[in-house]
């Protein structure tokens, strides 16, 4: 499908905010994802976990845009986006952070959150000259909006700060702060709670049930389980690129066969 619209005209509110089907990623002869299928529901914060080399990473490449599947279909709100790349998944409202965060270092806090402002009019050059009022007054809402934002994982104070000087769970932060900039209905997480200090990690926490609160669907990669746990009523195992068993945290933790090829085997 191509030449996909605005959000609002094609999603489908009755589908489920994220459907992937049969979806393989292959490298040469190796498959890093094999034939994986998950539904994120509407509303819900699900959890993704399995050991190393499972192809979490992979799969959320490929759901996010960054990587098109070998074979398999991936569609948000219904709408079929396999063919399209990360742009076309955030303008259907699916945004995604990183294991490891990557600000621009020499931009200020509050900038770095500026750049994930999506359709403003001063990006196109003659705007600039035609509508010189429309785009002084989205800088103005977008500023405040990021100043919002800033204050909702608390940054505020090195907003004027260069990116470079936050810590790896500040980074963490400001990239889920950029990701919000662009109103996402869909966010995907990756590792949150990776290198992340245990008062910081609390703090993460309550945020991300915050979202969900308010309505986002949430799919989280975490080798934390206790945060697993703690977050998600559902949760995804896979293992070598593959689902292996689905169900409620207490269920998964319990499964002889995750706890052979995620937890390891136990006396």
């Amino acid at each position: 499908m191509s030449g996909l619209g605005p959000r609002e005209a094609s999603r489908s509110d009755a589908a489920p905010p994220v459907t992937a089907n049969g979806l393989v990623m292959a490298f040469g002869g190796i498959k890093a994802v094999n034939g994986m299928s998950l539904t994120l529901r509407r509303g819900e914060l699900l959890g993704l976990i399995g050991p190393n080399g499972a192809g979490k990473t992979t799969l959320f490449n490929v759901i996010a845009g960054a990587l098109k599947p070998t074979a398999g279909t991936v569609c948000i709100s219904g709408i079929d986006v396999s063919g399209h790349g990360p742009e076309t998944r955030i303008s259907h409202g699916l945004g995604r952070t990183f294991q490891i965060p990557k600000p621009f270092a020499q931009m200020t806090v509050l900038e770095n959150v500026l750049t994930g402002a999506q359709n403003q009019a001063g990006e196109r050059l003659f705007s600039n000259f035609l509508r010189p009022g429309l785009v002084a007054a989205q800088e103005k809402a977008s500023i405040e909006k990021a100043r919002a934002l800033l204050d909702f994982v608390t940054l505020s104070a090195l907003e004027n700060e260069p990116a470079r000087v936050l810590s790896g769970g500040q980074r963490k932060l400001l990239e889920l702060a950029r990701i919000l900039m662009a109103d996402p209905t869909v966010i995907l997480l990756d590792e949150p709670a990776a290198g992340v200090n245990p008062a910081l990690l609390e703090f993460i926490i309550t945020r991300i049930v915050e979202l969900n609160q308010q309505g986002k669907s949430i799919l989280v990669i975490e080798h934390n389980m206790d945060m697993v746990t703690r977050l998600c009523s559902r949760v995804v195992v896979m293992a070598a690129g593959s689902l292996l068993t689905e169900g409620t945290p207490d269920e998964v933790t319990r499964n002889p066969a995750v706890i052979e090829a995620y937890l390891g085997d136990q006396p």
